[in-house]
């Protein structure tokens, strides 16, 4: 039992659901099938049951998730490691997508398929209502783009209306698509691809942070292609940590409505994450990352 406070506690706006900053991120539970991702069971069912039960023995009570994840297999997992679910757990899940035979990522943002997939998260969670949906934009795949959110949000907010969802979040969207849902629609958090070398967010995170909305990076380590940096490195050396622990410890600096989310398939990985909320960044260290972004800006252009 850890006595971590997980980089302290944030409450979404206008719910009563309390979280701690450092949550946990299912996606990884799910296995892969050759070259496709997030695909099938895990090979070790065991183990991913025993990262779920320590996360929430270590404190974690913001688990994200996704049916489109396996599909159905995190879900599945997530209610066979943890159901019934502890009073103080708060389970986020995103809607919109659905993979192709060939393991791809497909929009599933018309009425029924959305009514569908709110159906499919409570049955996979055991659930009879959904703590938080996001709605993921899908006009891209893999970052935003612009377009209306107007139907599929309605769609939303109906079964809102009808006790299946209690909260509506928004995923991969512009800033133009979060003030539009706003008018729709209570947005409780956003939950983008951001880090510390990725920063095309910063605006936004400002901005929702004065409005008390939560800010989720997805990816926060870099995703399938993890953060690599010779200063993240020093840094890390410096601090007896890992480039990764202080890629996700400068996300807790950076703001305080970003809530973090990482996933891992393995209990030490998830001890290794949780333990970076304890690591204390000084004002060089944060100067440093800080410009990292800058970096990656300049080599990309």
């Amino acid at each position: 039992m850890s006595t971590s406070n997980l980089g302290g506690q944030f409450t979404f706006p206008g719910t009563s659901f309390t979280v701690r900053r450092m949550g946990y991120g299912a996606m990884q539970l799910a296995g892969r099938d050759g070259n496709k991702l997030v695909w099938g069971p895990p090979r070790d069912i065991d183990g991913a049951i025993a990262v779920l039960r320590e996360a929430v023995a270590s404190g974690v009570n913001h688990i994200d998730t996704s049916d489109f994840y396996g599909p159905h297999i995190t879900n599945q997992l997530i209610r066979r490691a943890l159901h019934p679910y502890p009073e103080n757990l708060v389970i986020v899940t995103k809607v919109s997508a659905r993979r192709g035979e060939d393991g791809s990522w497909l929009p599933a943002m018309s009425p029924e398929e959305l009514t569908q997939a709110v159906h499919d998260n409570l049955r996979n969670l055991g659930l009879d209502a959904l703590d938080i949906v996001n709605l993921r934009s899908m006009f891209a795949v893999h970052g935003p783009a612009e377009g209306s959110l107007e139907e599929p949000l309605t769609t939303l907010a109906a079964l809102r209306e009808k006790g299946l969802i209690r909260h509506i979040g928004l995923s991969n969207v512009t800033r133009k698509q979060v003030e539009d849902g706003q008018k729709i629609v209570p947005i409780v958090c956003v939950q983008n691809s951001y880090n510390v070398a990725n920063r095309a967010d910063d605006p936004l995170i400002d901005e929702l942070e004065k409005a008390g909305i939560a800010y989720v990076p997805f990816f926060p380590l870099g995703g399938f292609n993890p953060l690599q940096s010779s200063a993240l490195s020093d840094v890390a050396q410096r601090l007896n940590a890992t480039p990764m622990q202080v890629a996700l410890a400068w996300l807790l600096h950076r703001s305080s409505n970003i809530l973090l989310i990482p996933g891992t398939s393995s209990v030490e990985h998830l001890r290794e994450n949780l333990a970076a909320a304890e690591l204390t960044l000084s004002p060089e260290a944060l100067k440093v990352l800080d410009q990292l972004a800058s970096k990656t800006d300049a080599a990309q252009h």
